[in-house]
């Protein structure tokens, strides 16, 4: 059974433009990864030059709409940690996302 401490962690974040993110680490509470077939995308990357989020904060997978990863199990990232980085100027994007087999 998945507990909020058994949460899959951003383990880094390289989308530095995120509001988000400092030093290249997510300070938001979860994040959700989502977007269409192929591109899992980080929903949470705000574009923004103000900072926010929590400053103690260790983010976590809250959600994943990605059916077609491999670390997906009932819409929850089962992956021990994954990585966030740019595509483009202005998205972000789960480095860890896999097709699942099949």
């Amino acid at each position: 059974m998945m507990t909020l401490e058994s949460l899959s962690r951003v383990a880094d974040c390289s989308a530095t433009d995120c509001a988000y993110n400092h030093v290249d680490v997510c300070h938001a509470a979860a994040v959700t990864i989502a977007g269409p077939s192929g591109q899992a995308g980080c929903v949470t990357f705000v574009p923004l030059t103000v900072k926010g989020g929590f400053d103690q904060a260790a983010a976590a997978v809250g959600a994943c709409q990605h059916l077609e990863c491999a670390h997906n199990s009932h819409l929850e990232c089962s992956a021990p940690a994954i990585k966030v980085g740019l595509r483009g100027a202005t998205a972000a994007d789960c480095l860890t996302f896999a097709p699942a087999a099949g």
